[in-house]
């Protein structure tokens, strides 16, 4: 006999959640954060750039709010551990509540192992995985109180491959995909789902000299399975999925969003 399923609320309804989204003045933690929002949740966004923040912010709440939903711009260094807690405390102290945290902020360093001091490496360690851990740990309180929440962390492709003259990038993205595993396996009996998302080849601004060059669109065209850049918008329903009911019982797993760049030679 198959047990019923348990009593859910509509998937992918986000309405009365809130979320707390880093690096979303742009690209693609302000697309996530978009797609929260269009799907009913309260997004806070999150960058060192006030104006940019407020722009974007403005953005959401016109383009992308629903009658319950909102955005609020939280500039703060992500690296200021005072100011991550202090950041996840208004939070909590204005909307009452934390549901989802997406850890998005990520530097990147491309130099060879000769070339790349030891200091460097601490300092973009310190961005792409200590800060997540901060705010993951952060986040899981009040989330651990009410006995559920979602936390998404946002990897790469280059956490399982690699290529040379990108040692550091990849050891930071591939310590957040065992971060993501470890806590998993720790929050899971408190209900809370830990997962991440590890984007491919997108058309971010980041990107733009990259995406204009036509060398580089010739070989994506060859070495993925779609041939093309993803498009930042692209990456929402990846975002929305892992952080609704409709990913009640996925925890520990890394959502690859590439266009088959992984699964294609």
């Amino acid at each position: 006999m198959i047990t019923p399923a348990p009593h859910f609320p509509p998937l992918f309804n986000l309405q009365g959640q809130v979320a707390l989204v880093t690096g979303a003045g742009r690209g693609l933690g302000l697309a996530m954060a978009c797609a929260l929002a269009q799907h009913g949740a309260t997004v806070w966004i999150n960058g060192r750039d006030a104006d940019q923040l407020n722009r974007a912010a403005a953005h959401i709440q016109h383009v992308h709010g629903t009658g319950t939903g909102s955005a609020h711009a939280l500039p703060f260094d992500v690296a200021d551990e005072a100011a991550s807690s202090a950041a996840v405390a208004r939070v909590l102290a204005e909307s009452g509540r934390l549901d989802i945290l997406i850890n998005n902020v990520g530097q990147r360093r491309r130099q060879s192992l000769d070339e790349l001091p030891a200091s460097a490496l601490r300092e973009l360690l310190e961005t792409n995985l200590v800060s997540a851990w901060h705010l993951c740990r952060e986040a899981a309180r009040p989330m651990r109180a009410k006995g559920s929440g979602r936390i998404i962390n946002v990897t790469s492709i280059a956490g399982p491959i690699a290529r040379a003259g990108d040692a550091a990038y990849t050891t930071g993205k591939g310590a957040l995909e065992a971060l993501t595993r470890a806590l998993a396996a720790e929050l899971g009996p408190q209900g809370i789902n830990v997962n991440a998302i590890a984007p491919g080849y997108f058309a971010t601004d980041t990107n733009a000299a990259m995406v204009d060059d036509a060398s580089t669109a010739e070989w994506l065209s060859q070495r993925s399975s779609l041939g093309r850049w993803g498009q930042p918008t692209e990456i929402g329903g990846a975002a929305v999925f892992l952080a609704s009911a409709a990913a009640s019982y996925v925890t520990g797993q890394v959502l690859v969003v590439d266009g088959g760049y992984l699964a294609h030679f």
